[in-house]
């Protein structure tokens, strides 16, 4: 009897060596998720073979109240990192320079005119296309025209390089998510955005620095207009979406976004191969 058993345990320890192996496989499919960091034998290797999925991270230079003037670069490039290895995707590098618009005139910040950005953009996700991705998924840190040309720009070179191509602008998608864990709305630079940098990277974020005074509310439709605009904190709603820098929030906050983010992408790539797209 104890020859058999451990005749038997001959038999499994092989095949459970295997389960293990595959299993780290599955997790560690490629030494980095990063296109930057791997190597171009692994990068051949791995796409599409293995891997159909890239995420870009899109964003800008220009003021956050408080928090560091690349936060819409900081947030996009975090979420990639975060959801890289749940949706089975490689990062392409960050593009951090965009379409500013009305916070040009802020110290730091960079305008990129549509007539420069379309075309540069439009060439990026063709190259990703040319490169074996089959699924394209833009995480936009900066709304306002980029977010118009980036979702102009997904859609054409989907029809004419027959890929799958999704635009995730994150601030307002995560929008109920702002309500569910901070009880209101947030803004640009406000309760939402400062903690999400909070949960990223606490050094970028600067309590010492703020007050309520700094926020103003965004206009209503067809009420006012000012250029430049008159502070680097926009509220969505009066009264709503001040900073309130608390940690356990920031934490959650992210947390939950992420997760929410990477549901839908995981989501779209399941239904455009249902749909056999």
């Amino acid at each position: 009897m104890k020859y058999l058993r451990f005749a038997v345990l001959l038999l499994l320890c092989p095949l459970a060596a295997h389960a293990q192996a595959a299993n780290g496989n599955q997790k560690d499919s490629v030494s980095t998720r990063e296109m930057e960091r791997i190597n171009w034998m692994e990068f051949r290797e791995a796409v599409p073979a293995r891997i159909q999925t890239v995420l870009l991270p899109m964003g800008t230079l220009e003021p956050h109240g408080v928090i560091n003037n690349g936060a819409d670069n900081t947030a996009p490039t975090a979420i990639a990192r975060r959801i890289a290895p749940r949706v089975n995707a490689l990062i392409a590098p960050t593009l951090p320079y965009g379409i500013t618009g009305g916070m040009e005139a802020y110290p730091g910040a960079f305008q990129i005119t549509e007539g420069a950005y379309r075309p540069f953009v439009k060439q990026i996700l063709e190259g990703l296309a040319k490169n074996g991705f089959r699924n394209i998924i833009i995480i936009n840190g900066h709304g306002g025209p980029q977010t118009a040309v980036l979702n102009a720009v997904a859609a054409e070179v989907s029809a004419e390089r027959k890929v799958r191509t999704l635009v995730v602008n994150w601030w307002s998608f995560a929008s109920d998510v702002t309500r569910q864990v901070f009880g209101e709305d947030g803004g640009h630079a406000g309760l939402n955005e400062t903690a999400f940098i909070q949960a990223i990277d606490p050094t970028l974020v600067h309590p010492e620095r703020y007050k309520d005074d700094l926020a103003t509310a965004y206009p209503a439709p067809g009420t006012w207009s000012a250029a430049p605009f008159p502070s680097s904190i926009g509220l969505y709603q009066p009264g709503q979406g001040y900073p309130k820098f608390d940690q356990k929030k920031a934490d959650e906050y992210f947390d939950k976004v992420t997760d929410k983010v990477a549901a839908l992408v995981s989501e779209m790539v399941r239904k455009w191969d249902m749909a056999g797209l």
